[in-house]
């Protein structure tokens, strides 16, 4: 047999013997219908089989229970992780998450952020650096904007929230020095602001020590090359090479790892490693990674809530900083 045709709200109006707005409120649990129309209502919806369509609503309404979140990449789970503390408070909230990625592109980022924009969300959470800071604060002026990330300038009228990088960089530097390293070599994987801020802590700490720096910065597609340089420079035959590497991100760390273990070094017997973001990665790999946590999902819930003050009508922006920690495991 061919599909039947889904009911519609048509259809729930003629079978209750009512009008097409009447069944809309009734619908949406709104005054000006009485309880027994609204119960006659919702009897013959459900002997239909209507399902209404929250999201249509939502824009129709004109998006106001619906919050836009961008992220740069939907494989990466620090951005995951942000969207599901967000998603858990919107929850509580009773409001609606639509999340699009930019799938590592710029433009592309762009474009989802003036899609989003059009539906006519109530609000945008973007979890990212990547947007241009003009673009950013002309789509503030549209509808309120969290930015969960380190920008690389201030920009006027958003909200924003970053991990304390500095900190979490001195936490990974310190335990490594604790631990009795003192040729301790870092590898940036990009140069966006938040990498950058590590790279400087790191140097800064590492002079605060009166330690040389040994420093590789790589872009995301050339982490092999950059860690091939790093265990190199372990192998030099005067034993000057790094006992330890500090990664601006897990993934980096991750890559250290195996390539360590692929020439037979012993981790952390002869290089210790550590990562940034305690990621899942940190927790599947072997051994454990040691890595600087950011509380991604708090991160998430404190944007949510940022957004529900802008809803209830507060204008000054706020610029929130959380504090990471230090989580040791196998790999130091």
């Amino acid at each position: 047999m061919p599909p039947t045709r889904r009911p519609t709200i048509i259809d729930v109006a003629a079978a209750a013997g009512v009008s097409k707005s009447l069944v809309s409120l009734a619908l949406r649990a709104e005054p000006g219908v009485s309880e027994a129309t609204r119960a006659r209502i919702l009897h013959a919806a459900e002997d239909l089989g209507y399902r209404s369509n929250v999201w249509a609503r939502n824009l129709v309404r004109g998006g106001e229970n619906l919050i836009g979140v961008l992220i740069t990449d939907l494989g990466n789970s620090y951005h995951t992780d942000v969207v599901l503390g967000l998603e858990e408070a919107a929850q509580e909230q009773g409001l609606s998450v639509m999340v699009a990625h930019g799938m590592r592109s710029t433009e592309r980022l762009v474009a989802q952020l003036h899609r989003q924009l059009a539906l006519g969300v109530a609000a945008v959470v973007v979890v990212s650096s990547w947007l241009p800071p003009d673009l950013l604060e002309a789509s503030a002026r549209a509808a309120p904007l969290v930015v969960v990330g380190r920008l690389p300038v201030a920009v006027p009228g958003l909200d924003t929230i970053n991990n304390d990088d500095a900190a979490g960089t001195r936490l990974a530097v310190e335990h490594l020095v604790g631990l009795g390293h003192e040729r301790i070599a870092h590898l940036g994987i990009s140069n966006r602001p938040a990498a950058q801020q590590r790279r400087a802590a790191y140097a800064t700490t590492m002079r605060d020590r009166g330690l040389a720096e040994h420093i590789v910065v790589v872009g995301p597609d050339d982490v092999t090359e950059g860690v091939a340089t790093l265990l190199r420079a372990t192998a030099r035959a005067d034993g000057t090479g790094p006992t330890a590497v500090f990664a601006s991100n897990d993934l980096g760390a991750s890559r250290v790892l195996d390539a360590a273990i692929d020439r037979g070094l012993g981790v952390p017997g002869d290089l210790a490693v550590v990562g940034y973001d305690n990621s899942t990665l940190a927790r599947t790999v072997r051994p454990r990674l040691t890595s600087v946590d950011q509380p991604r999902a708090d991160m998430g819930r404190l944007a949510l809530r940022l957004v529900v003050e802008r809803l209830e009508g507060r204008v000054e922006p706020r610029h929130e900083v959380v504090a990471p920690r230090l989580v040791v495991r196998g790999s130091t």
